[in-house]
């Protein structure tokens, strides 16, 4: 058991992606189980609002907690020293975790949930290049430097904008249908 905590809590941000997928799958057939159906948007939107959810308030609000509350033991889990930067990095993760909560309900609208994207995005592949040129020069393999960190720190915001871009085209696509149909039903009459 004290293994499988570790293993989640030493890769939480595939743990919580993963975690997104499965709700989002449940969302997805409440649902279809609601309405009858599912369109492509419903799938989209499932996917990116539980994605800003977990991957992005809840992923983050664990990263404020990290390097304010246990800011030693994140330090050398990254393999770096305790550094007044870490209460910095703590107090960005809790606005990135802020507007994350705030983007997560179906009201808002695509640009919020673009803005609660952007600045993560930004702050990971930035995180993924000062990873990548720590281990070039400093050759720091730590778990928090060069394991799974690394790679969702690249893969992560490009997933979200995937669930983004998936969402906003289909909500435009079935948009743009709407009217088609309501005509053809309308000369069908």
């Amino acid at each position: 058991m004290e293994g499988a905590i570790t293993l989640v809590l030493s890769n939480l941000t595939v743990t919580l992606f993963l975690l997104g997928l499965l709700t989002a799958g449940i969302g997805m057939l409440r649902t279809r189980r609601r309405r009858g159906r599912l369109t492509a948007a419903d799938v989209w939107e499932k996917l990116l609002n539980h994605f800003l959810l977990l991957s992005v308030g809840i992923s983050y609000l664990y990263n404020f907690v990290m390097h304010s509350v246990f800011g030693d033991l994140t330090a050398e889990i990254i393999g770096w020293d305790q550094s007044p930067f870490q209460l910095e990095v703590a107090f960005a993760s809790l606005g990135f975790a802020a507007v994350g909560f705030l983007a997560f309900p179906r009201r808002q609208g695509w640009m919020v949930k673009l803005a609660a994207l952007l600045g993560p995005a930004l702050f990971l592949w930035g995180a993924a290049g000062g990873h990548i040129y720590q281990i070039a020069t400093a050759g720091n393999q730590a778990q928090g430097n060069a394991g799974s960190i690394l790679y969702t720190d690249i893969l992560l915001p490009v997933a979200g904008f995937v669930f983004l871009w998936g969402y906003v085209a289909a909500t435009r696509r079935e948009r743009e249908a709407e009217p088609a149909d309501v005509v053809l039903e309308v000369a069908e009459a």
